[in-house]
């Protein structure tokens, strides 16, 4: 039998300022286009902005 997909998906989001990188989830139905937000980057010691990527 198969399964319906969730609303919930797991994404990357990658720093604009280094390498680094964040993984969460969003939700579909909510923000179907690609999400951007200011997290804490460890490699520059400061928040910047993380875009998600696929």
């Amino acid at each position: 039998m198969a399964t319906k997909k969730g609303n919930r998906i797991v994404i990357k989001l990658k720093s604009t300022e280094s390498g680094h990188s964040y993984t969460t989830v969003k939700n579909r139905r909510n923000d179907p286009s690609r999400i951007e937000l200011r997290k804490y980057d460890p490699i520059v010691r400061r928040h910047v902005v993380y875009r998600e990527t696929k």
